[in-house]
């Protein structure tokens, strides 16, 4: 009898819809400071809408079964609980894990890219504000594609979340990661979407910005040329500019930074070479 009963309890589970896991989470739910939570939604007919710290989130359905909620984590977040926002009321709650970064050491013989003189303040803070207001774009598009393209080929030089010491000075953590890559290589964009800043910055050098939908944002620096204007819409794959060592740079790389909701992300999440 008890071995009827215990068989016809597997039978029943068995025939219980499974909610697994994605390509997508899989492959972006890291989250951890300065990575991607992947949330599950509650099911609904159209397009959840919810907000992280304030701020919109992209949500997509995915494998076309289930609405997910992909979170930009900012690098500085403590680990612990934290708190998706629901637009039709409620929270959800997900964990961060705790990760640690290791150092990098530069020296630069340009003394003022490590202190700039007051004069050049001026400067960096009017170029920051440009550049935080383009981290700060929310477009209704969806991305193209989640697992993002390398935008160049070659090695990767210098990993996200690295404590950066210039010249023995502390300074903030690597928002990017870095492709050892010679001047001139071309650079490719790793989804499709739209140039919505181009400048030349005092540490970035030549720098492009892509609007790829949905708080998701890509700039590209140090570059050579740039062979974009500002509105221009670009295919997956499509020519961004050229590498170089313009700015801030010891020698010729692209540094690629992903934003997600506004924080800065490990752009190895969104290429599957991620490093717990």
């Amino acid at each position: 009898m008890l071995r009827k009963l215990t068989l016809t309890l597997l039978l029943t589970l068995s025939s219980l819809p499974i909610q697994a896991e994605g390509f997508i989470t899989r492959l972006l739910n890291h989250p951890v400071p300065g990575g991607v939570a992947v949330v599950g939604l509650p099911e609904q007919s159209e397009a959840p809408r919810a907000t992280y710290q304030g701020k919109p989130v992209l949500t997509i359905r995915e494998d076309g079964e289930r609405w997910i909620a992909i979170i930009g984590i900012d690098l500085k977040t403590k680990p612990g609980k934290q708190q998706l926002v629901l637009a039709n009321s409620g929270q959800i709650g997900f964990e961060v894990r705790s990760k640690r970064y290791e150092e990098q050491h530069i020296t630069l013989r340009n003394k003022s890219q490590v202190n700039p003189a007051p004069a050049q303040l001026a400067r960096i803070q009017r170029e920051l504000d440009a550049q935080l207001a383009a981290y700060a774009e929310f477009s209704p598009r969806q991305p193209s594609n989640l697992l993002l393209d390398r935008p160049v080929p070659g090695a990767l030089s210098s990993a996200f979340g690295l404590r950066r010491f210039f010249n023995g000075e502390e300074r903030n953590p690597h928002s990017g990661l870095d492709f050892a890559a010679a001047t001139g290589t071309p650079i490719k964009a790793p989804a499709a979407g739209r140039v919505i800043l181009t400048g030349d910055y005092f540490f970035n050098g030549n720098t492009v910005f892509i609007d790829h939908g949905q708080g998701l944002i890509s700039m590209f620096c140090h570059l050579s040329q740039i062979d974009v204007s500002l509105g221009d819409e670009l295919e997956r794959g499509g020519l961004v500019g050229k590498v170089g060592a313009t700015g801030r740079a010891t020698g010729p790389h692209l540094h690629w930074n992903v934003s997600l909701n506004g924080n800065r992300v490990d752009p190895a999440i969104f290429i599957g070479a991620f490093k717990p």
